[in-house]
């Protein structure tokens, strides 16, 4: 597979194991001018794709959807090595089933002209057209998923694409893109592998209509800059730093394992993963407890290990951001209940599943979004201080509220500024459900009828009424 999308001997950038740190390829690197190149291509080819129809796109995106899962194990395998998550668990092989599903839902999602006014003087109605090209930057976290995320409302609604993969998991993400081009017809999807800098041309670039992002907020107020000169629409998920409140009486031990994958999905790498907890003194203790007690058991390592479900740190940046969090609450005289270093045995980027308790709110663990395998479990005895303190932070991706009365915490959800506020889980999404951030956490929904409408320009259609 690699052969297909690698750069030639002697060209491109080397792309490393994320476990072994082992050379597994080397990216093509693409210049503006390629990126020009892409963009006119897709041009070009967007008046036809459009013209197909719905229901002959929708069928073209299951095609490619069975071509996914014809490649899954291969594509999950590169995945693995590049990106560094298991094979099992919610990781390589669950994000690949998520890109078919995602894939075949936009397939099937029906989006109907709008009556607005149907009487005797005025028929009018609102219906959602093509953007025209799309420009769909990815993240590193979950490359393949959120990418599909990007394209598939797009290509559904005739819209044609250029992707451009993080620097750090291109490999993957171009392997998918030639497994799907094998039954898409020609420029309708381009992918682009470089650095910022062509990133910076797709989302300034004249001839693109909507950029959608996922990542950083600080790269989503650059990409806010760079489409200011050609007015393209955004759809922006940006960072999060999801908050949980544990409400007065909750049953800990039914609570524990949503908890923590709800926290250590994918390692810890998730922008709607939840990043600190809020839990009161009447559980506070059985609740460490039983965090600690599957932090110590949960197995880590190399990604190709069938019986790993945690896996390294993607990078080195990201590494020594969770290491300085981590090491920062130490100092303040917080209590290290699991983890709480890096595992170098089984390599240079793994970091144990980590607890802290007793850690004060203001902690720079609590306060900045650590993007990896360390929860801060903050104590609290006033329910409306725990609130407080969850709002209090910039972003407002996600957030969750977990009690044994599911009412009371449906009730509290509503007090979250977040998006999406989950009930005794955390972080799962639905193909069909709306998804996206308030504050910092960026703008625009994704999935789901909204998703379709987001990626495409409306029109109003006005004429005589049933009398004319």
């Amino acid at each position: 597979m690699l052969d297909r999308i690698q750069a030639p001997e002697g060209a491109g950038r080397d792309i490393p194991d994320a476990a072994t740190r082992e050379v597994i390829g080397r990216a093509p690197v693409h210049a503006v001018a390629d990126l020009d190149d892409a963009v006119a291509r897709a041009h070009a080819a967007q008046p036809a794709w459009e013209a197909l129809g719905h229901a002959k796109r929708s069928e073209l995106l299951l095609a490619a959807a069975d071509a996914i899962d014809a490649n899954a194990e291969a594509l999950a395998h590169l995945l693995s090595r590049e990106q560094g998550k298991p094979l099992n668990g919610p990781n390589a092989r669950f994000e690949l089933g998520a890109c078919s599903a995602w894939l075949r839902t936009n397939a099937s999602i029906a989006i109907e002209p709008q009556v607005l006014v149907d009487d005797e003087t005025l028929h009018a109605e609102l219906i959602y057209k093509a953007a025209g090209v799309v420009g769909a930057i990815g993240p590193w976290n979950w490359p393949l998923m959120i990418t599909i995320w990007q394209i598939g409302p797009s290509l559904r609604m005739g819209n044609t694409v250029v992707a451009k993969p993080s620097e750090y998991t291109p490999l993957s993400v171009l392997a998918m893109l030639a497994v799907m081009n094998e039954v898409l017809p020609a420029d309708v999807l381009i992918g682009i592998s470089g650095d910022r800098e062509v990133g910076a041309r797709l989302a300034s670039h004249p001839d693109v209509a909507k950029i959608m992002f996922t990542g950083s907020t600080a790269t989503g107020r650059r990409i806010i800059e760079s489409s200011a000169g050609n007015l393209a629409r955004l759809t922006l998920e940006l960072g999060g730093n999801d908050a949980g409140i544990v409400l007065p009486g909750t049953d800990a031990a039914a609570i524990a394992q949503d908890l923590f994958w709800g926290a250590f999905i994918n390692t810890g790498q998730t922008c709607a993963a939840m990043k600190r907890l809020y839990v009161h003194d009447s559980v506070y203790d059985d609740v460490v407890d039983a965090l600690a007690e599957i932090a110590a058991s949960v197995p880590m390592g190399n990604g190709l290990d069938e019986a790993n479900v945690l896996g390294p740190l993607q990078n080195r940046a990201q590494f020594d951001i969770v290491t300085r969090l981590v090491d920062d609450a130490k100092s303040r005289g917080a209590r290290i209940v699991a983890g709480g270093e890096p595992a170098p045995e089984l390599g240079e980027l793994f970091y144990r599943p980590t607890i802290v308790a007793d850690i004060a709110n203001d902690a720079s663990l609590v306060q900045e979004e650590q993007f990896g395998p360390a929860l801060p479990v903050i104590r609290y005895s006033d329910v409306d201080e725990a609130f407080a303190w969850a709002n209090a932070v910039d972003v407002g991706l996600g957030a969750s509220v977990w009690s044994s009365d599911p009412a009371a915490a449906r009730e509290a959800a509503t007090r979250m500024q977040a998006g999406t506020v989950w009930v005794n889980s955390h972080g799962g999404l639905h193909p069909m459900v709306p998804f996206g951030g308030v504050k910092s956490s960026g703008y625009g929904l994704e999935f789901g009828v909204e998703g379709l409408k987001s990626v495409a320009v409306t029109q109003v259609v006005s004429g005589p009424g049933r009398k004319g």
